[in-house]
């Protein structure tokens, strides 16, 4: 079959590899019908790369048709279409019972102390092959699969791939950001993740300020009803959302940036100085010295309300990060953060994907459609914010 294989530094092939195939008696094959770029995965594409072996499939937002199933599969059939979340879980273990998906027992990647495994996201959750490709094994489908409608007239790919992570991670975003009822919330960052973050929101009935320095996104957040903060127009963005509201800051902020934000040029060459080490030891270094760009977390913190809360969605890596603890600890934040629990989430967010009004706005997320074989294109506009890419959808 035909697969986007990692091979460095900003560099990802469309590659012949071997066909996926059942293994165990509770896996699924599925052959792919749409697969999204996440931002995470240009964490893989820049930063990550002592994690990944050459060849590796990435990939990790993908929705098809069902062709094979183990014995132990029985809610899911062959001829089913399907989302399969990013995260690998059983349904049955302590933290799947409780909703906590993404640090399920069963597929902890214990060798390396991280929580549950992830498709396409290297040796550190569990180096499982991705899902931009033809074809797809998904381990624990006697659990981890979605079923979705059939498709038919109004029900597109692009109106449930987003299931696989950006809609669950969103919701989550904005529950964990604990706003009050008729409150404020500010996010950081309009790529998926901040999009739909931000229609959440306002879907909920919160007021919603949102920001980026990218003509397009901001653009995007306006035709759903945002008021946005260009990054770009101002040197000092928590000042500005505070004059905004009423001089105290928003009840609560979602960072949806995480580590690739602009602003610590320090930050940037550390990360660069690791990449060129050799694999064993850059791992050893990010694993216990990384540090991550944190101009985005920083203004969050300056930015929300003393009492209020913090909600951390972007992807961060570093185990060295300095945090200002004194602001944290003197205005009284609350913060959560961590990955989705996307089965979580599901329940609360189909409905909304069958109502023909589209409320969430689902179909107007994706501003590019592209044949796998033009993946390395895509990464490369979604990476450099080119030609307008704010979601890239690949079509296997």
């Amino acid at each position: 079959m035909r697969a986007l294989a990692w091979h460095g530094k900003r560099d990802v092939r469309v590659d012949n590899v071997p066909d996926p195939t059942v293994q165990e008696s509770t896996d699924a094959v599925v052959r792919i019908t749409s697969t999204a770029i996440c931002g995470s995965d240009l964490h893989l594409y820049e930063v990550l790369g002592p994690f990944i072996d050459e060849g590796y499939v990435l990939g990790h937002e993908p929705m098809g048709i069902v062709e094979e199933v183990g014995p132990d599969v029985t809610h899911v059939g062959p001829g089913d279409r399907v989302v399969i979340p990013f995260n690998i879980s059983c349904g049955h273990c302590f933290m799947c019972n409780q909703d906590l998906y993404s640090q399920c027992e069963t597929t902890q990647v214990h060798e390396q102390g991280m929580g549950a495994s992830l498709f396409g996201f290297t040796q550190l959750y569990g180096n499982v092959p991705g899902g931009q490709a033809e074809f797809l094994r998904v381990p624990q489908a006697q659990f981890t699969p979605i079923k979705v409608p059939e498709e038919g007239e109004g029900m597109p790919d692009e109106r449930f791939v987003y299931l696989s992570d950006v809609l669950p991670t969103s919701w989550q975003a904005v529950e964990y950001a604990g706003v009050p009822e008729g409150g404020s919330v500010a996010i950081y960052g309009l790529g998926p993740i901040g999009q739909m973050s931000s229609r959440i929101a306002r879907y909920k009935g919160y007021r919603v300020i949102a920001v980026d320095f990218v003509p397009e996104r901001l653009e995007m957040a306006r035709r759903h009803g945002v008021e946005v903060v260009d990054a770009s127009g101002t040197d000092d963005v928590p000042s500005a959302i505070r004059e905004m509201t009423d001089g105290r800051g928003p009840d609560s902020v979602i960072d949806a940036v995480g580590m690739e934000a602009h602003g610590s040029p320090a930050a940037n060459l550390a990360q660069q100085a690791t990449g060129l080490l050799p694999d064993k030891l850059a791992q050893k270094a990010l694993k216990n010295t990384g540090v991550d760009r944190l101009a985005a977390l920083e203004q969050s913190i300056d930015t929300v309300r003393r009492g209020g809360t913090l909600s951390l969605i972007g992807l961060y890596g570093g185990t060295a990060d300095p945090i200002n603890m004194l602001k944290l600890f003197d205005k009284q934040i609350q913060i959560r953060m961590g990955q989705a629990n996307v089965k979580a989430w599901v329940d609360d967010i189909m409905p909304l994907l069958v109502d023909p009004s589209d409320p969430l706005g689902v179909e107007d997320l994706a501003t590019h459609k592209l044949p796998l074989d033009q993946a390395p294109h895509g990464y490369e506009i979604f990476q450099k914010k080119r030609e307008g890419a704010i979601k890239v959808v690949l079509k296997p």
